[in-house]
């Protein structure tokens, strides 16, 4: 992958880990609940699941691309649409809230790993976001291999960083959350609708 490639992915990608979703709701809830270094086994999980699915769409893709090298073009002006979707979704979705409830469930440290692998592989939206967001990176023209270990390193790099983060300040964000969520998302929807616009047609 080019240099340029990487650091326009690295910027995407901590774009997306800093989307609220069912991992971050995940990682604010046992930070505050356990604190983050038990949560730390949440956030593994979390990324074994996230690494997986980069894996069943990188395999998928270069299924595709034996296939016919066009469906690569095509699948970018698709997931470059779907990007602007839901880039869209995002801006007009409300504030997260995180709500600890009295007395809830100790979880051991299996479970807690389990939940977060469950919660990033029980997703659909993540694995479509993937089938919309790798082929905007991908070059046909270098070993699919190099390009998902490359890819998968540097999402799971920056979901952990950006989700233990938040287990730390889980008692700050929250409130925050609250009152600049929304604003929070509008920039983050903004952000996946430009690159759903700028990468399909700069490639």
């Amino acid at each position: 992958m080019a240099l340029d490639t990487w650091l326009i992915y690295l910027l995407a990608s901590i774009g997306l880990s800093l989307t609220p979703g069912p991992n971050s709701l995940l990682a604010l809830t046992h930070g505050a609940l356990y604190g983050a270094r038990r949560t730390l086994l949440t956030i593994v999980g979390g990324v074994v699941g996230f690494s997986a699915l980069i894996a069943l769409t990188m395999f998928g893709l270069s299924a595709l691309l034996q296939t016919s090298g066009s469906v690569l073009q095509v699948l970018k002006w698709v997931g470059g649409a779907y990007l602007v979707w839901l880039g869209i979704q995002l801006w007009r979705s409300p504030a997260m809230r995180l709500e600890l409830t009295e007395g809830a469930t100790r979880l051991s440290n299996a479970g807690m790993m389990r939940q977060g692998f469950l919660s990033a592989m029980a997703n659909p939206k993540v694995l479509l976001f993937y089938g919309a967001f790798l082929p905007q990176f991908i070059d046909p023209q270098r070993g699919l291999l190099v390009q998902f270990v490359v890819m998968a390193a540097t999402f799971a790099s920056v979901e952990f960083v950006v989700e233990y983060l938040l287990a730390r300040l889980a008692f700050r964000v929250r409130p925050w959350l609250a009152k600049g969520g929304t604003g929070f998302n509008r920039c983050c929807g903004s952000l996946f609708a430009l690159i759903g616009i700028a990468l399909p047609l700069g490639r």
